[in-house]
């Protein structure tokens, strides 16, 4: 029995609550992500702005924390445009909708991920298409 494709917009409301509050956390995240990634070095965040010398170890531990810090700032940017996009979707009407299969995206799975853009059965078969390629 195929799923409906289109959800009703009371259906949607608790979908975009949640939405519209991941993301503020995200955006909130990101901007403090932002300000410690761009802090210069371990002396200046500390405060310590005396001419002693920096050890190598903690230039090298600042560099791998701002590259961390960068690439989880990218990760939760591609969250927050997925968020976005769901919020558009819920906007125009479309949201729940798988955009593979057109068939309605289930509710348990839309509790987990508000902002999944396919079904399970979709999601899977992309996952296996991307892990097969080269």
């Amino acid at each position: 029995m195929p799923a409906k494709a289109k959800m009703k917009k009371r259906e949607m409301l608790p979908y975009k609550k949640k939405l519209k509050k991941q993301r503020a956390l995200l955006a909130g995240d990101i901007n403090h992500m932002e300000e410690e990634a761009l802090k210069k070095s371990r002396q200046e965040s500390s405060g310590d702005l005396s001419n002693m010398p920096v050890h190598l170890a903690d230039v090298s531990s600042d560099n791998y924390e701002q590259e961390l810090t960068l690439e989880l700032m990218e990760n939760k940017g591609e969250v927050l445009s997925r968020i976005e996009n769901a919020l558009e979707k819920i906007k125009n009407g479309t949201y729940g909708t798988c955009e593979l299969c057109q068939k309605r995206i289930k509710k348990a799975r839309l509790e987990a991920i508000p902002y999944a853009r396919y079904c399970i059965s979709c999601q899977e078969s992309s996952e296996q298409g991307a892990s097969k390629a080269p």
